[in-house]
């Protein structure tokens, strides 16, 4: 029996989440406007050296995108981390785990199998007693773990096993619980998986290999593009919604509101996708929104933001 591609999974649960949604609603008729305002053509810079690995072996580079992309969440722990000067929470853990990869290498599957929250924190420069810390743990474990019993210790082998193909990879990795990302609307399970596609997309930008078919891949659903949609007017919240988010307050992972928000902003973009007539794929307007979000305009005004290992 044929198993349904992750993006098509994804594709088709916000569709119909967004088709349903009362709190975060697509505004269909913001959407050819704004696609006007999306760059001409993918601007996507090599990953910067500062803040991410990209030097080493091909073995090396491999574990890298995988670990990092494991612990690519946090968001809504960002505002109580130790975050290095001018940096976000985000390139902070990239910023720590490029420099352990350069001073020691990268882990082995089986160093990073037992694992310990005191170890990563170490080299996060984190407080070990911080929950983030022990999820990031927990995610890394896990990588390890698979990598040495699936992939014969090999990080390159797990990128080898998706035979080219960045679906595959995706599909690959969703069945890992570090990178478990589904959420229940109305009792129907919906599926995100953030972070098994963007890892798809991060194989290619630092090259361990060339995987074709990125452009099946949805947009990586967090708070962020959500955030600059909803600036932007593409995303419309409910009031209430809307004050609760201005007033800093935690959403619950996997409200109904909070899956509205993460599904309406990919359904949108594949709305925006298709307004280019294809000249934009989902992961390319992605980058492009996530960038957007680091401007002035984006960064005054409060973000949602939910404390989950999803994002």
């Amino acid at each position: 029996m044929s198993i349904t591609p992750v993006p098509e999974q994804v594709r088709s649960a916000c569709a119909w989440v967004a088709s349903r949604a009362s709190s975060a609603i697509v505004d269909g008729a913001a959407i050819e406007a704004y696609a006007a305002t999306l760059p001409e053509a993918a601007e996507l810079p090599s990953p910067d050296p500062a803040t991410h690995f990209a030097e080493g072996d091909r073995e090396a580079r491999a574990a890298f995108v995988l670990c990092l992309d494991a612990i690519n969440f946090g968001s809504g722990w960002w505002p109580t981390i130790r975050k290095r000067p001018g940096h976000s929470g985000y390139f902070t853990i990239a910023a720590g785990l490029t420099e352990r990869f350069r001073a020691a290498g990268a882990w082995s599957a089986a160093e990073l199998a037992e694992l310990a929250a005191a170890d990563v924190a170490l080299v996060l420069d984190q407080d070990p007693e911080h929950p983030l810390i022990e999820q990031f743990a927990a995610a890394l474990r896990d990588v390890g773990g698979h990598v040495l019993a699936d992939h014969g210790g090999r990080f390159e082998a797990v990128i080898d096993a998706a035979e080219g193909s960045a679906v595959s990879l995706a599909d690959l990795l969703a069945s890992w619980a570090a990178f478990g990302d589904v959420s229940t609307y109305e009792d129907r399970p919906v599926p995100f998986f953030k972070r098994a596609q963007i890892a798809a997309a991060d194989i290619n930008r630092s090259g361990p290999a060339t995987l074709v078919g990125e452009e099946r891949l949805t947009a990586f659903a967090d708070n962020l593009v959500p955030h600059v949609l909803r600036v932007d007017g593409v995303l419309r919240l409910d009031p209430a919604l809307e004050a609760r988010i201005e007033a800093g307050e935690l959403l619950t992972h996997g409200s109904p509101e909070e899956v509205e928000l993460r599904a309406g902003a990919v359904h949108a973009i594949e709305l925006l996708s298709a307004a280019t007539g294809g000249r934009l794929c989902p992961a390319e307007i992605d980058a492009a929104l996530w960038n957007r979000g680091g401007a002035g305009r984006y960064k005054s005004l409060p973000r949602p933001r939910s404390r989950n290992t999803a994002y």
